[in-house]
């Protein structure tokens, strides 16, 4: 597939004005990185779709329009920032846990634990009752099936994934519930009036306040992504919850950054303040689990009239798996993405994508979902939910196409990319981070404060 034609429905579904994709010019060709699906296509459709938003957004403001070009060796690049950072000329840490990765169990299916997070190793150790050890887990998962194992996991509240086949996961009851929602979900929960962006200013989403409550890639990219078109970024974080100090690094560009605890009375009190004021409130965690505390899109719309209300899940929020705790690299191992990379490559066993695909392109729809409700709420008014899954990225990344010969494409080394990138000072050091891909002609992106550790900021607005 071509990425214009990957681009228009996008746009056009969405609402926005027609003539911007005339502005949008797109070069490269794949295979971009060594892979059997269009992961190229993917990187520049996607972040097209938020570079375009914003100079709609701009335009709207009276701005007038502009160019954007994306060019698909650079998106593909940005797809894996989180590899091309180093802080003082370093790479960044191995995020994985030890135990972390893919294992056979008794009936020969694979599955993948992610065990990243402290209480998700514990748990999944709990289950297997062994030693936090590679082989004692291999040894462990001899007594199970993949699928039974991917099920009390589940069950448990871990996160694992048993590898299915491409056609495997098409007999899926889920991925039938998967495949009927759209890619990028943009509803109207409530009403309110017409809300004017301000007129002028050098930046797209100048004086948009965005509330941010993600981890790891995927909602982390997409302030990442509204940050660099101008937009003051909150990322509230608790001091409950663990956190992957590397993507805390290169996602936090741009944003300031607090911490709250919204269990406790105070500290949601807080939060509902910064709400109020907020623009945009983007969220990553399981679908019901800020609405338990309060902070669910309805509750949201209610507190604050013409919020739009971003959300980022696994799997979705319908079908036997919904709700599901999930990440990129369970989501490719559920839905047939490795054993379909395996298949083309002639190996056995589960392989990975040259990059956390689905992350970075569900983070990138996340941006543009978010903007495109913005131009909408200036237009036409009313409260939004943007809504995006993993398992539903995936599912459109295979709809793009597969890659003959994709995986004899070079892996670009730091060297091979080096035009890319560029160095910033930040709180952890010397940053070298890859450039935004999306080229606007008036407004460039930049990031206008360095990446900070978490809590630095008093959680209020800037």
């Amino acid at each position: 597939m071509q990425t214009m034609d990957a681009v228009a429905p996008f746009w056009r579904e969405a609402g926005m004005p027609e003539g911007a994709l005339g502005r949008l010019a797109l070069t490269g060709a794949e295979p971009a990185l060594p892979s059997s699906f269009a992961v190229g296509t993917a990187a520049q459709a996607s972040i097209a779709l938020s570079g375009l938003a914003a100079a709609a957004l701009r335009e709207q403001r009276g701005g007038g329009p502009q160019d954007v070009a994306v060019e698909m060796r650079h998106a593909a690049i940005e797809f894996r920032s989180e590899r091309a950072m180093r802080v003082d000329g370093a790479p960044p840490p191995d995020p994985w846990d030890r135990i972390a990765g893919t294992y056979r169990c008794g009936d020969g299916r694979w599955v993948r634990l992610h065990t990243n997070f402290p209480h998700h190793r514990d748990g999944v150790l709990k289950l297997l009752g062994c030693a936090y050890d590679r082989d004692a887990v291999a040894k462990a998962l001899q007594a199970w099936t993949g699928y039974d194992f991917e099920q009390a996991a589940a069950e448990a509240g871990m996160c694992v994934a048993a590898m299915r086949t491409l056609d495997e996961w098409d007999a899926h009851p889920h991925s039938a519930a998967v495949a009927t929602r759209p890619v990028v979900s943009i509803e109207r929960i409530g009403d309110a009036p017409p809300i004017d962006p301000p007129a002028g200013g050098d930046r797209p989403l100048a004086e948009v306040r965005v509330l941010e409550l993600t981890r790891v890639i995927a909602g982390p990219v997409c302030g990442r992504t509204l940050a660099a078109h101008g937009a003051e970024v909150l990322l509230i974080t608790s001091p409950a919850l663990p956190s992957v100090p590397s993507l805390v690094v290169d996602t936090g560009r741009g944003k300031r950054s607090a911490q709250l605890d919204l269990r406790a009375p105070r500290d949601a009190e807080t939060m509902r303040g910064l709400l109020r004021d907020a623009d945009v409130f983007l969220q990553g965690y399981r679908p019901g689990g800020l609405a338990e505390l309060g902070f669910g899109p309805e509750d949201a719309a209610r507190l604050r009239p013409g919020v739009v209300y971003v959300s980022l899940s696994a799997y979705g929020t319908t079908g036997p798996w919904a709700g599901r705790r999930g990440f990129d690299s369970l989501v490719q191992t559920a839905t047939g993405m490795n054993a379909a990379e395996a298949e083309a490559a002639g190996i056995e066993g589960p392989k990975v994508l040259p990059a956390q695909a689905n992350d970075h392109a569900a983070g990138y729809l996340l941006a543009f979902g978010a903007m495109a409700a913005l131009h909408r709420r200036a237009a036409e008014g009313g409260s939004w939910h943007v809504q995006v899954s993993l398992a539903r990225t995936a599912h459109w990344i295979r709809g793009l196409g597969r890659i003959p010969g994709g995986l004899d494409c070079d892996d670009p080394s730091q060297e091979d990319i080096a035009d890319l990138l560029e160095d910033a000072p930040s709180d952890f050091g010397m940053l070298t981070y890859v450039r935004h891909a999306a080229l606007l002609s008036q407004t460039p992106a930049r990031w206008a404060l360095p990446s900070v550790p978490l809590g630095t900021h008093p959680a209020t607005w800037g």
